[in-house]
C-alpha cells in the first residue's frame, strides 16, 4: 500500500465516520443509538486531547480523567446550584478550566523536570485522591451517588424548536425537532471545534516543537527549546479542553459522578482507544474512540445473537455468552495490537511510507 492510498483510506474513514455522527439522529432513530453517538463525540476529543499528551510530546499522564471531571462537576454543581441557566453553564464550565489549569500547572511545573514514570506515578496519586474526595465530600460532590440537575430549556426533550400550524413539533425524516436533538447538535459542534483546536496545533510549529520533545529531550534542550516549559503548557493545554469536554458530558448527560468521570476505568479506555487507533496521529483518536465504544455498546449484543445461533454446536454458546465480552473484548484487543503494531492508523501510514 502506497502513501497516497493509505492516506486517501484514511481520509475517506473520517469522512464516514464524520458524516455518520453529524445525521446520527436521522439514521439511528433510538435514544440508545444516540447516546452511542454522543458518547463517540465526547471521547473523540478525549482521547485526542491525551494524545497531544502521550503521542505528541512524550508525556504518560494517568490524570486526565481528573480534569474531565473537573470540567464535569464545575457545570454539575453550578447547575445544581444555580438553576439550568446558561449563567451556571459558564460560571461552571470557567470554574472547571481554572481549576484545572492550576492543578495541571502545579503538577506540571513540579513534576515534569524528573523521570517518566515517576511523573505518571505523581499523576495517578493525584487522580486517586482528588476521586476519594469526590466520594466522601458528598455535601459537595453527591457522593457515589453523585449530582443530578437539569440543563438549560433548550435542552429538554419537551422543547419543540420549531412548531407546525396545530402547535405541534415538526418532523425531519421523522424525527422530531425537540431538545434532545439541540442537545445532541451541542455535543457535536463542540466536540468538533475542540477537535480541529487540537488538529490545529498539531500542525502548527507548536506541533513541531512537541515532536522534537518527544524524539530527543536533550537535543531540543540543547538547541535552545525550554522542554520544560513546553511540556507544561501543552499538559494545560491538554488538561483545559478535558475539562471543558467534561463540561459538555455534563450538560449532556445530566448526571455527574465519580464512576461517570472520575473513574480509573475510564482512564483505562482512553489509553485503550489511544493505542487502538495509534499514538501521535490525531486522526488515530477518532478510530480508537469509536471502535472502543461501539464494542462497549454492543459487542455484547452481538455475543447474544451468535450465541443463539449456534446453540447446536457444543461449546461454543458458552463461549460466546453475553457475560463473556469483556474476555472476547481482549481477544479483539490483543488481535489489533499484533496485526496493527502502531494502531491503526500509525501502522497504514507506517506501510504507506514505506510502499
Amino acid at each position: 500500500m502506497n502513501d497516497t492510498l493509505s492516506a486517501l483510506v484514511i481520509k475517506i474513514t473520517m469522512l464516514v465516520i464524520a458524516a455518520l455522527l453529524l445525521f446520527a439522529p436521522f439514521l439511528f432513530q433510538d435514544v440508545r443509538a444516540l447516546e452511542v453517538a454522543a458518547r463517540i463525540c465526547i471521547f473523540i476529543v478525549l482521547v485526542a486531547s491525551y494524545d497531544l499528551l502521550i503521542g505528541y510530546t512524550g508525556i504518560v499522564s494517568f490524570a486526565h480523567t481528573m480534569f474531565f471531571g473537573f470540567g464535569a462537576y464545575g457545570a454539575a454543581i453550578a447547575l445544581k446550584q444555580m438553576g439550568p441557566g446558561w449563567d451556571a453553564v459558564a460560571l461552571g464550565t470557567v470554574a472547571g478550566v481554572l481549576v484545572s489549569l492550576v492543578v495541571a500547572a502545579g503538577i506540571g511545573l513540579i513534576s515534569l523536570r524528573v523521570k517518566a514514570i515517576f511523573f505518571a506515578m505523581i499523576t495517578l496519586a493525584t487522580a486517586s485522591v482528588v476521586l476519594v474526595l469526590a466520594s466522601q465530600l458528598s455535601q459537595i460532590t453527591g457522593g457515589e451517588d453523585g449530582i443530578t440537575y437539569r440543563a438549560p430549556d433548550i435542552f429538554k426533550t419537551a422543547t419543540k424548536l420549531l412548531v407546525d400550524e396545530d402547535g405541534k413539533v415538526v418532523r425531519w425524516f421523522g424525527v422530531k425537532l425537540n431538545g434532545k436533538l439541540a442537545a445532541y447538535y451541542f455535543v457535536f459542534l463542540t466536540s468538533a471545534a475542540l477537535f480541529f483546536l487540537l488538529l490545529r496545533v498539531t500542525v502548527s510549529p507548536l506541533g513541531t516543537v512537541l515532536k522534537a520533545i518527544r524524539e530527543n529531550e536533550a537535543r531540543a534542550e540543547a538547541i535552545g527549546y525550554r522542554v520544560v516549559a513546553y511540556r507544561t503548557f501543552v499538559f494545560c493545554l491538554s488538561a483545559v479542553v478535558a475539562s471543558l469536554v467534561g463540561s459538555v458530558y455534563a450538560i449532556w448527560l445530566k448526571y455527574t459522578g465519580p464512576e461517570t468521570t472520575l473513574s480509573f476505568t475510564i482512564m483505562i479506555d482512553i489509553l485503550l482507544m489511544v493505542v487502538i487507533g495509534g499514538m501521535g496521529t490525531m486522526w488515530g483518536g477518532v478510530i480508537g474512540a469509536v471502535l472502543m465504544v461501539m464494542a462497549q455498546y454492543y459487542l455484547r449484543d452481538l455475543m447474544g445473537i451468535a450465541s443463539e445461533a449456534m446453540s447446536g454446536i457444543p461449546l461454543l454458546p458458552e463461549l460466546l455468552a453475553p457475560d463473556r465480552w469483556l474476555f472476547w473484548l481482549g481477544i479483539i484487543f490483543i488481535l489489533l495490537v499484533y496485526f496493527f503494531p502502531k494502531g491503526i492508523v500509525g501502522t497504514l501510514m507506517t506501510k504507506g511510507a514505506r510502499g
